[in-house]
C-alpha cells in the first residue's frame, strides 16, 4: 500500500467508472470520500452507498440538490432556450457545475486536498 497522500472527494456514482477509480485511488494511498448527488435521476442511492463503503471510501456524502439544479441551472437555460441543436435541452450537460460546486463545498467542509471524478472518457 502507498504511503498516504491527502483526502479526495469523488463525484460518485456507483458504476464500473467511478466504481474502478475509487479502488485506484485508495490503492494509490489516498482517503477517499465518495459524493453523490440527486439531482432528480431515478437512483439506488443506498444500494450505491453500500458499494461506496465496501470499496473501501472514508465516507459517503447523498446530497439531493434536484431544486437548486432546476432553480439555478435549468429553468434559467429554459428561459434562454438553451437547446442543442435546436433539438433537445442540455440537461447533462448542465448538471455538471451544479453537481461540480457541491462537490467543492464537500472538499473545502472536509479539509480535502483534491477532487475526482471518473467519468469514462
Amino acid at each position: 500500500m502507498a504511503q498516504p497522500k491527502g483526502t479526495v472527494v469523488l463525484a460518485y456514482s456507483g458504476g464500473l467508472d467511478t466504481s474502478c477509480i475509487l479502488v485506484w485511488l485508495k490503492e494509490q494511498g489516498y482517503d477517499v470520500i465518495a459524493y453523490m448527488a440527486n439531482i432528480g435521476q431515478k437512483e439506488d442511492f443506498e444500494a450505491a452507498r453500500k458499494k461506496a463503503q465496501t470499496l473501501g471510501a472514508k465516507k459517503v456524502y447523498i446530497e439531493d440538490i434536484s431544486r437548486e439544479f432546476v432553480e439555478e441551472f435549468i429553468w434559467p437555460a429554459v428561459q434562454a432556450n438553451a437547446l442543442y441543436e435546436d433539438r433537445y435541452l442540455l440537461g447533462t450537460a448542465l448538471a455538471r457545475p451544479c453537481i461540480a460546486r457541491k462537490l467543492v463545498e464537500i472538499a473545502q467542509m472536509e479539509g480535502a486536498q483534491y477532487v475526482a471524478h471518473g467519468a469514462t472518457g
